[in-house]
């Protein structure tokens, strides 16, 4: 019998004549199994889950058909005391950013301890006990000082461990992970990917793994759901699905899978210098006089050049130093040594007053579309905002909002309406506009595409390269996505610890590394052993 078994699941929104969001889909999931259920942001992937584990918000959304069988027992039709019960016990869910979903004042340990008080009798000794062997289990290293740290001491791929020790400490039979490895770079990814399948193959787990990453389907699962604006499209075997997709909705989420293989480099259309960093030293922390604090080298020596009209991409796990480069650059923080050239000009040394002529050169795009425009401004005074504080006269620069948005490939009208009237996808959009306003000869862009689906990330990467053939902008494109790295980067630059241990043409580090730590990044890349666009493994 399967472990979950959904049968003609209808979800709606929660008003007198709602639109359908979820429409008569079939799902099941066998003991010891992982199901990938894969499609596009808003195909309906996340509403199915939280229908499944009965959280759908209140008020806004409702199921209105079907079933949804937990080894036989319809979830529909229990009680909200009895679904909080079979909640942990029977069934747990890993969300996406365990930030959001951990509490920050309380130590992870305590959060952990609190799913066995609420579920179970142990003794605080029992339960103290139960708490540290799944903390081991998944992992964490020192795990007394961890069970003793709060969510913000710790790192990403630590927080989602902490996630997945409390969601399988009571060993449910049914484990719904919701996206839980998009943020993490390729390494942690891996050791997260292994960590469940272990996991689960100890526990007999079934596994409802939602993603948008057909590498991580690659990776681990038995059989594929493909669904499309509420949907259900298409549904078989990996093998099957990944070879020798029937509809052409899953062949076109194949299609814009970015491969590892670099692209073919590009003439040099300029030898003039955009940013030339030298020895650039970043530390953080030491304290005052009398203060002991530790200090952190997040940035060794790290020299970079590039030229206009070019894109440097800077890969690494998290910790390696990107960011920290990318804000010292952008002069968002202050780097402790080391030169940093704008256009030929050092910029490292000036003051906030000093910077204001140069700000308007140095653009950024930043990695969550959600959070990096204001919601109470309109998309025109998002874009002419810039330009109006640096001079520019608010008709001309309305009308060169409105060439910006269609550059960007937005509909007319958009300019006038608010930011939550937009996807994901269209708001980075917007906020490349935002960042193309002020005509600037540097463009950062910080994981700027690592939030998006497939389809859409590989509209704002052709966005980008368009925009760079017209306008000649250089691109400094912070990533932790290699096969993104690979399509859209003239040059790579490998970090590890604060310091490049690689760096040259992109098909020279990326298609034929020397650095050992180079190598094992592009091991640890979900399905790099499948050429997606083309329907077939790569050695074929």
């Amino acid at each position: 019998m399967p472990v979950l078994d959904i049968r003609n699941l209808t979800v709606a929104i929660d008003a007198k004549d709602g639109a359908s969001v979820v429409r008569d889909i079939s799902i099941s999931i066998e003991p010891g199994e992982t199901v990938c259920l894969v499609g596009e942001s808003g195909s309906g992937k996340s509403v199915s889950s939280l229908a499944t584990m009965g959280l759908l918000p209140k008020g806004a959304l409702k199921v209105t058909g079907g079933e949804i069988l937990l080894d036989g027992e319809d979830m529909l039709k229990l009680s909200p005391a009895e679904l909080r019960d079979r909640r942990a016990t029977r069934m747990s869910m890993i969300f996406q950013e365990p930030m959001t979903a951990l509490n920050p004042v309380i130590k992870v340990g305590d959060q952990i301890a609190e799913v066995l008080e609420a579920h179970t009798k142990l003794s605080n000794a029992e339960s103290h006990a139960r708490v540290m062997g799944i903390l081991d289990q998944v992992g964490l290293p020192d795990i007394e000082r961890v069970a003793r740290s709060y969510p913000h001491q710790l790192s990403g791929g630590q927080r989602q461990r902490i996630m997945i020790a409390m969601a399988l400490i009571l060993e449910p039979r049914l484990l719904i992970a919701d996206e839980p490895t998009t943020a993490l770079d390729v390494t942690t990814q891996l050791q997260i990917l292994r960590l469940i399948k272990d996991l689960q193959q100890k526990h007999g787990t079934a596994v409802l793994f939602i993603t948008h990453d057909m590498g991580v389907v690659a990776e681990i699962a038995d059989r594929v759901y493909v669904m499309n604006r509420g949907d259900m499209v298409e549904t078989g075997k990996v093998m099957d699905i990944l070879a020798a997709p029937k509809m052409d909705y899953t062949r076109r989420l194949l299609s814009s899978v970015p491969s590892l293989v670099p692209r073919p480099p590009r003439p040099v259309a300029s030898e003039r210098l955009a940013l030339q960093v030298s020895e650039l030293d970043k530390i953080y922390g030491g304290g005052g006089f009398l203060s002991k604090a530790a200090t952190t080298h997040a940035a060794k020596a790290v020299s970079l050049e590039l030229k206009a009209g070019r894109t440097l991409g800077i890969v690494g796990e998290s910790g390696s130093g990107k960011s920290t480069v990318a804000r010292c650059v952008m002069r968002l923080i202050d780097p402790s040594a080391g030169g940093i050239r704008v256009g030929g000009q050092e910029i490292a040394d000036l003051t906030p007053r000093g910077l204001h002529p140069f700000r308007k050169r140095l653009q950024m795009v930043f990695q969550d579309p959600y959070r990096s425009l204001n919601p109470r401004l309109s998309i025109e005074e998002s874009i002419i905002e810039g330009p109006m504080n640096y001079g520019m006269p608010r008709a001309e620069a309305v009308a060169k909002a409105a060439e910006l948005l269609d550059l960007v490939g937005m509909p007319a009208g958009s300019a006038k309406r608010y930011p939550h009237m937009f996807s994901g996808g269209q708001r980075q959009r917007i906020a490349i506009a935002r960042a193309l306003a002020m005509e600037p000869e540097l463009l950062v862009a910080d994981e700027a595409v690592s939030a998006l689906d497939v389809s859409v990330q590989a509209q704002v990467l052709d966005l980008l390269t368009e925009i760079q053939e017209r306008t000649r902008i250089a691109i400094l494109f912070i990533t932790h996505d290699l096969r993104v790295a690979a399509q859209i980067c003239d040059e790579v630059a490998v970090m590890k610890r604060g310091e490049v241990v690689e760096y040259g043409p992109t098909a020279a580090v990326l298609g034929a590394p020397r650095h050992d730590y180079t190598k094992s990044l592009l091991a640890a890349a979900p399905g790099r052993d499948w050429d997606f666009p083309n329907f077939r493994p790569v050695a074929a």
